[in-house]
Formats: structure tokens, sequence, C-alpha cells
């Protein structure tokens, strides 16, 4: 925050321990060494787990699933979403084991588990373990889960392979206790795809491959992040080679996690604030402090190509091979299609690799094998085509998980997506190339603000029914990602979830009769008002055919 623009100096500690809770909890105990007393809290049972510790099971990757009645969330860690045939397999073990044979890919490009009762926790984290993976930081005030292009190292078309560098940062950060004590949860992605499949705009730091005077480096932006109050992160005009990734990487976090203001308030602790409160200039000059030396320059920022989620069969960059993507509705999948992919990897060597938008790619395919591969996948549930609007769209955990969400996305994606595949025609939904993006409350975990429509669980007191609460959503439009990135708005308020095919269904219909030159959904959207776009999804008005862009 700034008083006269400068900042205002900064708060003292007691002051942070006085207001901040979490930074009290982490003060009175590690909540790293949590993982120690795990063996004895569950001699305990959870009901005698005092709510602290509850809390710092959070730092490796543990949640009580809702409702509280001992069930447990783990989120494992898959840094850059690459499993090989073996860890899937030993992960479709676990959920088929422990987890009701549930598991979800998400969009950290992690997996998750429910249904895990605290006495099987620790055989289940040893397990983990064992296939080099970790649950370490998948929550709690950490760096995250590092991300990337799904197909790096594999893709034609991106600049360079930045896989070591990323397995690199991503060890570090798990190893170095400092930064397990962050003023709030950091999220890294690097990437080289031309795409920029791994959305760097809504990241707290990303890295994104570029050239100068024929070196092979990196752009810098900080300072993206969605939530409640959404950021697009900013560039930083700054050159960095790979050699020098960490050092960056590291003074940022350090400035970061040094200034007690941002440990005040949770609700203002992550870093995006912190680039509100300085801008990119002096930010810059802050970490280049830091580092005591000078970034270099970077003239010009590079910009993605398109967008694409990498589904369908491509070919490789090394020869005679390909990557399949496969889209999974709602980022779900069963122990059993884990164990059997797993056994379908092992034939020709492949991976198994997650996407941002909660699919999956099969990766190292011979050419001669694919007909195979499609076969046996379709077999279980899998083909590469179909609806984009299936592999671009994506829903948070929800109801009946998530301990926030009011709504059960996934399942109100489900019913939404096959209403309009039902409504239009079979060509109309292959060509329809847009993602719906469904969060069940406002932490944005599906990032409904950058969706082509964005929606959000709420709750509407119904008229004439003894004030029934039942469930509802916000419609988010104008958003989106890559070329145009853009935060979206909220335009219509508690629409009744029993409602909603209809709003998003008049929402499209109007885009599909009113385009002008193949413009995109959200190009569309900037060409009409908040009032005109009101009266299209409540059926009251059809669009005007041709206007110019609406400020926003």
């Amino acid at each position: 925050m700034t008083d006269g623009g400068c900042l205002r100096s900064d708060p003292t500690w007691d002051l942070v321990l006085k207001r901040n809770y979490i930074e009290r909890l982490k003060q009175e105990k590690n909540p790293e060494q949590i993982i120690e007393e795990l063996p004895q809290l569950a001699t305990c049972g959870y009901e005698a787990v005092p709510e602290e510790d509850i809390v710092r099971m959070h730092w490796w990757g543990i949640f009580h699933d809702k409702p509280k009645i001992g069930n447990f969330c783990l989120r494992i860690k898959v840094a850059g979403g690459i499993l090989k045939p073996h860890q899937l397999r030993g992960l479709g073990e676990l959920s088929t084991r422990f987890g009701q044979s549930y598991a979800e890919l998400t969009t950290r490009q992690n997996i998750q588990l429910h249904w895990l009762r605290l006495p099987i926790l620790q055989e289940v984290l040893e397990r983990i373990q064992q296939l080099g993976l970790t649950t370490k930081g998948g929550c709690g005030d950490t760096v995250r889960n590092i991300t990337t292009c799904p197909v790096v190292g594999l893709n034609p078309d991106e600049l360079f392979d930045p896989t070591p560098l990323l397995l690199q940062v991503s060890q570090l950060f798990d190893d170095i206790p400092e930064y397990s004590d962050l003023p709030r949860k950091h999220k890294i992605t690097i990437g080289a795809c031309p795409d920029w499949c791994n959305a760097p705009e809504i990241h707290c730091e990303a890295l994104i491959a570029t050239e100068k005077d024929g070196r092979q480096g990196f752009a810098l932006w900080v300072g993206g992040g969605l939530a409640s109050t959404p950021r697009l992160a900013k560039p930083l005009g700054v050159f960095v080679e790979p050699h020098d990734v960490i050092p960056v990487l590291r003074a940022i976090l350090d400035e970061w996690r040094s200034q007690p203001r941002y440990r005040v308030s949770r609700v203002k602790a992550r870093i995006k604030f912190m680039m509100d409160d300085y801008g990119p200039e002096a930010f810059r000059e802050l970490i280049e402090a830091r580092l005591g030396r000078k970034l270099e320059d970077l003239p010009e920022e590079p910009r993605p190509r398109g967008s694409t989620p990498h589904m369908g069969v491509h070919p490789q960059k090394q020869p005679g091979l390909y990557f399949v993507g496969f889209p999974v509705f709602g980022g779900t999948v069963t122990g059993e299609q884990l164990l059997a992919i797993a056994d379908l990897l092992e034939t020709f060597g492949g991976d198994f690799r997650i996407t941002r938008q909660q699919n999956f790619i099969l990766t190292g395919v011979p050419e001669g094998d694919l007909d195979r591969v499609l076969k046996a996948m379709a077999g279980l549930g899998f083909t590469p085509g179909g609806c984009p609007l299936r592999a671009n769209s994506i829903a948070c955990t929800g109801d009946p998980y998530c301990n926030y969400a009011v709504v059960n996305a996934k399942e109100a994606l489900h019913k939404l997506i096959r209403h309009l595949e039902e409504v239009f025609d079979p060509e109309t939904m292959q060509n329809l190339d847009l993602g719906i993006n469904l969060d069940g409350c406002p932490h944005a975990c599906a990032k409904h603000w950058v969706g082509d429509i964005g929606l959000q669980g709420t709750t509407l007191r119904r008229r004439g029914q003894a004030g029934e609460r039942v469930e509802a959503f916000e419609i988010y439009l104008r958003g989106g990602l890559g070329p145009n990135a853009a935060i979206g708005r909220p335009i219509l308020h508690r629409v009744p979830a029993d409602e909603i095919h209809l709003y998003v269904e008049r929402l499209i219909r109007a885009y599909l009769a009113g385009r002008q030159n193949g413009e995109s959904i959200q190009a569309f959207f900037n060409c009409h008002s908040d009032e005109e776009l009101i009266a299209i999804a409540t059926g009251e008005a059809l669009a005007s055919p041709v206007k110019p862009p609406v400020s926003v």
C-alpha cells in the first residue's frame, strides 16, 4: 500500500503475529515437522487432532475432505505433470486400494486422491516417496508444483527444452526450508511453448522462453494470480539466461518474504499485491539491489502464437514418435484406468503427462503402434477427437469434497456440456473451440476469471419457497488468456443452477450467429455492452449483428 507515492513503513512482527493466525501457527511449530508426528496423530484418531495440526498438514498436501468426518484429500506434486509408467501404476494402486478408485487431474498438473483415512496416510506417503514423487509443498505457504507445457521436450515448435531447469528448480524449492515459510502460496511456471499453454499470464512468476542476439533465455513476468482479486502478471523487461534463473527466482522470493507488510493480512499477502505496490520498474530495482547487479534488458517481450490444449495425434520432434492428447471430462479418472494406461505405456516406454486443462497426454508412441494405442484407449473410454469444449473446459474439485465449494462443479460442468451437445449439431460442436471454466466458490481454482465463459458457484434465496437457498452461478465474460489476455467481469448474477444451461446456450447461439470474420467469443462479448449481454443471456434480446468494441 502506498501513502503519498511512498511505501509505508514495515509493520512490526508483533503486529504480524497479532493479526495473522497462520503466521502464529508457523512460529509455534514448523508445519513441515507435522510429517514426523503423523504416526502419533493417527493413533489418536482424527477427532483428537488439534485444528492447528490439521492446518499444518496442508504443507504436505493433506486436506480434510468435506464433511469433516475423517476423510482426507492428498495432493501429489508432479513436476511439469510428467509421470513414468511405474509412477502412474503406483498412483493407480493407491487410488484403488485406499481412495475408492477416484483420482483428479488438477490445473497445476498434480494428481489428487480422496477418501484417505488418517491411519493409512503414513503408508500412502511412504509409497509416494518410493515412487520418486512427493506431496511436500502441495499446499501451504510454499512454492507450489512448478508447471510447464505438457509436451515439453517433445514439441517440434518449442524454442528449446527447459525440462532439466524445471526439475532443478522444483527440487531446489522443495529442499530449502526457508521457502516453506513464504507470506502466502507462490506459483511458478517455466515454459517454451509458443502457444503459452501453461498460462504464464496468471502466475506469480513466469519464465517465458525467448531469444536475444542469438542467445536462448527467458522473459520474466511477475505478479499474476486469480482468487478473489485477479491480476495478470507484468513483464519486468529483463532477459534471464538459463544459468541465472535460480539466482533471480531466489532473489524475488527472498525480497518478498523479507517484508513483514506482506504477512499482516492473508488477504493481501500474495506477491501480486507487492507488484501493485511497487510497479514493474521499482520491483525490478528491488530485485537488482538484492542481487547486487543489474539485470539484462529485454527490448521486446515475447507474445503467444495462439492457444492449444495439445489434444489429438501429433508428431514429436523425435523422428517416428507421436504424442496423443486425450480429453478428460472434469479431470476425473479411476484407479483402474490409471493401471490400464500404465500397462499400455510400458509396452512402448512412453510417459503420462497431465495438462493445465485437466487432460492427459501419452507420449513416445511409435508410429506403428498408433492404431493399437488408440484402440486400447477407446476401450478405456478415452478418444483424442470429439468436441473441443470437453478438452478446453475445466471444473474445480467442488462439492462433495471441498470445504469452500457451494456447488458440485464437476457435475454441473458435465450437465452443461451434455446439454450443449444435445441442442447443437455435431458439426457445430466439433468447431466450437472455446472453454467453460466452472468454479464452486470465489477461490477460482478453475480460473473462471479467464475462461471464455466463466461460472462461479454461489447461492440464491428463491421467493415463494420459504426462503429456500438453492445453487446458483455468477457468469463472467470477456476474460481470456493468450494474445488478448484479460480478466473477465461478472455480467450476470445469481443465475439459478437449474437455468444456467439456458443462459450459456443463448450466449453461444448469439456468438455463432453474430460473430464476424471468425472472431473469438471474447471479441464478440467485447462488442456488446453489459446490458446487451444480459438481454441475450436472459432471452430478452438477440445480439446485434455488427457492433464496434465496447469500452470495458
